[in-house]
């Protein structure tokens, strides 16, 4: 650990990454990556370390590679497996301004949940809950009143993504709020 980091409120973290377990004997630790952008783990020099909603604090990363779709982390002052298991279970968090800049039409999973969801004509569906994605286009599966209701994330069912006042407008095809 260097230093405390300069963000007041945890809440405004954002998770890169979760550290599962140690790594071998030597520290290092093998984490999942909880990012669609891994290839900043090269840029990263430094990294802040949260766990049970608290600040560990800032850790010099000394090395890192990829290893069966994880990252393992070697963290300066973390020279064996002891020091490393008291590492177990923490999150690599970066603050909001650090994220990527997206595209256009291209939106982080946090801030699509909780946006309300309504139709062309005003009608309430529900909120967003969570996204799902398995290889086409993303679900929003959006709990309405009495039901859920999977609705894919593309520009013709979708045309109104308004993340910045939590609102989501859908044109949706016919009989896909009846499912």
């Amino acid at each position: 650990m260097i230093a405390e980091p300069d963000v007041a409120k945890i809440e405004d973290f954002i998770s890169i990454a979760r550290i599962a377990r140690p790594q071998g004997i030597r520290g290092e630790v093998i984490a999942d990556i909880l990012t669609d952008f891994p290839d900043r783990f090269a840029e990263l020099d430094e990294i802040t370390i949260t766990r049970g909603g608290a600040v560990l604090g800032v850790f010099k990363l000394e090395n890192h590679w990829f290893h069966k779709g994880r990252v393992v982390l070697k963290f300066v002052g973390y020279d064996d497996a002891d020091k490393a298991e008291t590492l177990r279970d923490a999150s690599l968090v970066i603050r909001p301004d650090e994220l990527v800049e997206l595209d256009e039409d291209e939106y982080f999973v946090f801030d699509l949940e909780g946006c309300e969801v309504v139709t062309g004509d005003g009608h309430f569906v529900g909120t967003v809950a969570r996204v799902e994605d398995y290889g086409a286009a993303p679900l929003l599966a959006v709990k309405g009143q009495d039901k859920e209701i999977l609705i894919p994330l593309t520009h013709d069912i979708c045309p109104e993504v308004d993340t910045a006042n939590k609102k989501i407008v859908v044109i949706p095809p016919d009989g896909l709020l009846d499912l």
